[in-house]
């Protein structure tokens, strides 16, 4: 079957630059690693990443539709989001994971496009 596929990489729609790096960057934490325009003023195109966790995020309205679920697992569950708390991000307080019935502890983060992060870790 030849070698095995490597993880795949969401494509988020976005909206506003600003939002997009207030929210990804400044309050979560992910760094940027590449943007991408075809010309000055076209949408913006980018991958950001934290540790392992690789996102694209795309204002071209083609690319796809605003309201996806991401489910990404956070080992240091607690730590993170005690860290999301104190950074004061006006728009979201994350409350705590609650343990769902399958055993693992979950909470969703809504961004300013209407997608959602579910972040999980064991219980």
């Amino acid at each position: 079957m030849g070698k095995p596929m490597k993880p795949a990489i969401p494509i988020l729609r976005s909206f506003d630059e600003t939002k997009a790096r207030e929210f990804y960057v400044t309050f979560l934490g992910f760094k940027i690693d590449w943007e991408h325009r075809f010309a000055e003023g076209m949408p913006l195109y980018m991958q950001i990443s934290r540790g392992d966790c690789v996102l694209h995020l795309s204002e071209h309205h083609g690319d796809c539709a605003p309201g996806a679920r991401v489910r990404i697992e956070t080992p240091d569950l607690d730590a993170y989001l005690d860290g999301l708390r104190a950074a004061n991000y006006k728009y979201s307080k994350p409350g705590k994971a609650e343990l769902q019935p399958w055993g693992l502890r979950e909470i969703d983060l809504a961004d300013p496009f209407g997608n959602h992060l579910t972040l999980y870790a064991a219980a």
